[in-house]
């Protein structure tokens, strides 16, 4: 983007293909090597339908839709979510996708920008509330 956005501005979706050799490797960079997210039988054991995806995984793709569709002129100062539901990746090459979109929801007065997402895995929300707040070098 340009141009500082204007309220109503939409995102273009962006999808994020998630397999298990993708939450291995987040397990890597991350440090979280929680057996739920590689493993069937551990995540049995704890009551989950499946292997899950790391929430923070999540955060970071839909960061990463906001700050490549804002550029290099915009810094992201504040960024919240909340968690709402579990992505099931299955063990299967073709693995599951989670999209991200969003909406300028409010140009302020300082000239910060709140950009509104919206994730969704199989479409249903899986983060609730998340909301990117971007400033424009003037």
């Amino acid at each position: 983007m340009s141009q500082v956005p204007r309220p109503g501005d939409r995102l273009p979706t962006r999808t994020f293909r998630y397999t298990r050799e993708r939450l291995v490797a987040y397990a890597a960079a991350s440090g979280d090597h929680n057996p739920i997210h590689w493993s069937d039988s551990r995540a049995a054991a704890v009551g989950l339908p499946g292997v899950i995806a790391h929430g923070m995984l999540g955060m970071g793709v839909a960061a990463t839709a906001v700050t490549q569709w804002a550029g290099e002129r915009a810094t992201l100062i504040e960024y919240g979510t909340r968690f709402t539901r579990p992505v099931l990746v299955p063990d299967t090459a073709d693995g599951v996708d989670l999209t991200v979109d969003g909406t300028v929801g409010d140009v302020r007065e300082d000239g910060t920008v709140r950009v509104d997402l919206t994730v969704r895995c199989a479409e249903q929300k899986v983060l609730a509330r998340t909301r990117a707040v971007l400033a424009y070098d003037r």
